[in-house]
């Protein structure tokens, strides 16, 4: 097997197969997440679940961020206890017969603030432009800089610290690259992600990630990107 920016039809539907499982875990942590809860437990909660489901493993350490955690993108889970009406960050991906998936979502346990509420409508927003043009022979950089550029006018441009997406495949990331320096230009076959965030140091996070099938603007997950409070 080769790591190839255009997938084939089997690739894309293991790593569809992938998400799926994901997917499915997504909705135990929804169902289960409770005030109390530390990061580590919902991680390994994940890992199980992934397994559960048929993973053959993750695709990478699941980040599993709480409140003012939630500002830094690669968050590694510690003790810190969940608390009422705060954000709860988490990046996970499984391994189906080798292929990855690679998935984000930000959501409350409790009710959001209106800064909260502001932030995260930007960071979707943000998300939804950059699926508008995301399409064959669009360059990376572009895609990259219309999500860039709806945060940067929200004024929140020095809050979003990477790369709006990659390549998923074999690898948990692979070409093409979508950020500021990418000459790179889409093709149809190829899986990537669009990831758009914002991140304030000792506050909160937020970064809401699909994987899409370059030529297709529907995301391969099944789960909204729309606002979640848990009650």
């Amino acid at each position: 097997m080769q790591n190839k920016a255009v997938k084939t039809e089997e690739e894309i539907s293991l790593i569809v197969k992938s998400a799926e499982i994901i997917d499915s875990v997504f909705d135990e942590v929804l169902k289960s997440i409770a005030i109390g809860q530390t990061e580590k437990e919902v991680a390994e909660f994940i890992f199980e679940k992934a397994i559960e489901y048929g993973a053959e493993g993750l695709s990478f350490d699941t980040i599993v961020a709480f409140g003012e955690n939630g500002a830094e993108p690669h968050h590694v889970p510690t003790d810190r206890k969940l608390k009422l009406n705060e954000f709860v960050t988490i990046d996970m991906g499984a391994k189906y017969k080798s292929y990855c998936s690679d998935f984000t979502r930000t959501f409350v346990v409790g009710r959001a603030s209106s800064k909260m509420k502001e932030i995260y409508n930007v960071v979707k927003n943000s998300s939804l432009k950059a699926v508008k043009i995301l399409s064959a022979g669009v360059a990376c950089y572009d895609v990259d800089k219309v999500a860039r550029d709806h945060i940067a006018l929200a004024g929140y441009g020095d809050k979003y610290i990477h790369g709006t997406g990659h390549g998923v495949g074999l690898e948990i990331h692979e070409a093409p690259t979508l950020n500021t320096k990418s000459n790179e230009i889409l093709e149809n076959g190829m899986v990537v992600t669009i990831e758009p965030g914002i991140y304030i140091d000792g506050e909160m996070g937020v970064r809401i990630e699909n994987m899409f099938i370059v030529g297709s603007q529907k995301p391969i997950s099944r789960h909204t990107i729309e606002l979640i409070e848990i009650a």
